[in-house]
């Protein structure tokens, strides 16, 4: 073996064969090990995906304003995962179609109904669910960190979308750019100069340019170079995961060491005790009713659902934090093993099931005696979500696998939020405080008049003189690029004048 010699005595170490690792601040350089995100410093994006995605930004600046609920939502998410998957190198996973479906279902919430809080959550719910779709992985770490992990990726894109474009100018020749400015410059010119004579000359073709050509002005052209942004970065990210898909469940923990089984069994096995023993005092109240509030002495509905509603869902809360570390902790090496964690973790899933139907039960009867409002029903939607978890967790404990249950319960979350929204919760409210004023004169309409558009065909139930009480506080005409099937149906009435005899269905309260 031949040994280089520098100095006397020190050995010259050979240059190593390949390029080096980017440093900090270089192209390709990353805070994530490269084991968990590989990347390609050369890589470039296809001419195809950066194109599209323009294109892409430009539709998303005419249909899509993220401070209104509208069909622009649901357009943008066509749009993204078309040109993401159309041009991606390989085919959707069964998982990334379900991931796909539900996203788009989500996103078309904002289109159909005008209700700002459900639309907020169903958005919230669209973007975890989109980028756990596009990052991939089957684990807990994996759910949790993607919709985070979505705003590292701008750092990536740039420098992958930079070299796509670089290397399309370099084949084409440099004049390139320059020719096709003065194209769309030349196209532009004749577009406005054509259309404003047209508009001009005939009021009916001025009236049909009005409804489709978006006003311009210094906020609005802002607005919608952000929007052009934000669609041409969704673009790019999901089609940059496609290409180099993080392994994120590399960074769950490592399963940890077995501890004896009476360090976990007794304390479970305790906790089971006063599960069964509060079910058992609930049978009583299951069954009981509206006899049992009644008879129960100093008891009303009030006490009796807010007294204990929120205790119960905090219950439900740390009973799963409990079975998630006795799950991590105790063994299942032995099938005794197996079988007692079978038996503790399933008697405590099952009472948790009862404490979920306890907690439900008890706003389902404040809400029959005081009426129906949307805070009640949406704490009734998450109580449902949990008693679903608990049901996943069983069947995880009975196959003794879980690898299905991370994206299980968040389906489940996402089912039980699309199920919420099939209901026109606000709608449904005001049925149920409309039933309410049929039966006993009384209506808050203050209430009702904070509500969205969603409750105007309910509001037709009520008598003329009583529906005119029932405001809006905002007009809805809407642009067309701007439709909600909700506030297109609008018809109440405009404006805080109402007659002096509203003042009785104004001043009542629950």
């Amino acid at each position: 073996m031949t040994m280089l010699m520098g100095y006397p005595g020190q050995p010259v170490i050979p240059p190593l064969i390949g390029p080096a690792l980017p440093r900090r601040g270089e192209p390709g350089w990353t805070m994530l090990p490269r084991r968990v995100w590989p990347i390609s410093p050369l890589a470039a994006a296809p001419h195809r995906v950066v194109l599209l995605a323009a294109v892409a930004g430009l539709l998303g600046t005419a249909l899509w304003r993220p401070s209104a609920l509208s069909i622009g939502y649901l357009v943008v998410g066509v749009m993204v995962f078309a040109v993401v998957y159309g041009t991606a190198e390989r085919r959707p996973t069964r998982t990334e179609w379900v991931g796909v479906a539900l996203t788009l279902a989500l996103l078309a919430v904002p289109a159909l109904l005008a209700a700002d809080w459900l639309g907020v959550l169903c958005i919230m719910a669209a973007w975890i669910v989109g980028w756990c779709t596009l990052f991939g992985g089957r684990t807990w770490t994996a759910v949790l960190t993607a919709p985070f992990l979505a705003w590292a990726l701008p750092a990536r894109v740039l420098g992958w979308a930079r070299r796509g474009v670089s290397a399309r100018v370099g084949r084409v020749g440099n004049a390139n750019p320059v020719r096709v400015a003065a194209v769309v410059g030349l196209t532009v010119l004749l577009t406005v100069v054509f259309g404003a004579l047209f508009a001009s000359a005939d009021a009916a073709f001025a009236h049909l340019v009005g409804k489709l050509v978006p006003r311009f002005d210094g906020v609005d052209v802002v607005a919608r170079i952000v929007v052009f942004g934000m669609v041409v970065g969704f673009v790019l990210g999901g089609a940059y995961l496609t290409r180099f898909a993080p392994r994120l469940d590399i960074l769950a923990p490592k399963p940890m060491k077995p501890v004896p089984r009476w360090e976990w069994a007794v304390p479970l096995g305790v906790l089971d005790a006063l599960f069964i023993a509060f079910v058992a005092v609930q049978a009583a109240v299951l069954f009981g009713g509206h006899t049992h509030v009644l008879e129960t002495e100093g008891l009303t509905y009030a006490e009796y659902a807010r007294q204990g509603f929120w205790q119960l869902l905090w219950v439900s809360a740390l009973t799963l934090l409990v079975l998630s570390g006795v799950i991590r902790v105790a063994g299942r090496v032995t099938a005794s093993d197996r079988r007692v964690l079978r038996i503790l973790a399933g008697i405590l899933c099952a009472t948790s099931v009862v404490v979920v139907i306890s907690a439900i039960h008890r706003m389902w009867l404040y809400q029959q005696a005081y009426g129906f409002s949307t805070d009640r029903l949406m704490v009734i939607t998450i109580e449902l979500w949990l008693g679903a978890v608990f049901l996943l967790v069983a069947m995880a404990g009975v196959r003794m696998s879980g690898r299905w249950l991370p994206h299980a319960v968040l389906a489940a979350g996402v089912v039980a939020l699309l199920g919420l929204a099939a209901l026109n919760p606000e709608r449904l409210v005001a049925d149920r405080n409309i039933d309410r004023f049929e039966q006993t004169g009384q209506l808050d309409a203050e209430y009702l008049s904070r509500l969205s558009p969603d409750i105007d065909p309910a509001l037709h139930r009520l008598p003329e003189r009583v529906r005119a009480c029932v405001r809006s506080d905002s007009s809805h005409h809407d642009p067309w690029y701007l439709f909600n099937l909700s506030r297109s149906n609008a018809d109440r009435p405009v404006g805080t004048d109402l007659p002096d005899y509203c003042s009785q269905y104004w001043t009542y309260r629950d």
